[in-house]
């Protein structure tokens, strides 16, 4: 597999339950700040088991379309995340940097 896909997965498996991480935040911490695009890419093959609902954009807004949206906002919901007016995901309350 990919490396860099692996390092994302490496990634996914920290983030805690009830947190979130964007997918330019993972691409930092993999040293290529400019692949947020990639890290994408890495969630469409992203192994079965991982958090992959738990990866937002940068603002805390939600990706998947009308099938996953609604999905990924139950799932992270349920963690107790919650959203905002605007129907974003506070970054600041809810977002995870590793330690």
């Amino acid at each position: 597999m990919n490396p860099f896909f692996e390092g994302v997965f490496d990634i996914l498996r920290q983030v805690p339950y009830g947190k979130v991480v964007s997918y330019g935040q993972i691409a930092r911490l993999l040293g290529n700040p400019r692949a947020a695009r990639e890290v994408g890419w890495a969630m469409h093959v992203c192994p079965e088991g991982l958090p992959w609902h738990r990866v937002v954009l940068k603002d805390g807004g939600l990706t998947g379309g009308e099938e996953y949206k609604p999905f990924r906002r139950k799932l992270l919901e349920e963690e107790g995340v919650e959203f905002g007016a605007n129907d974003k995901v506070d970054m600041q309350r809810f977002g995870w940097l590793p330690n």
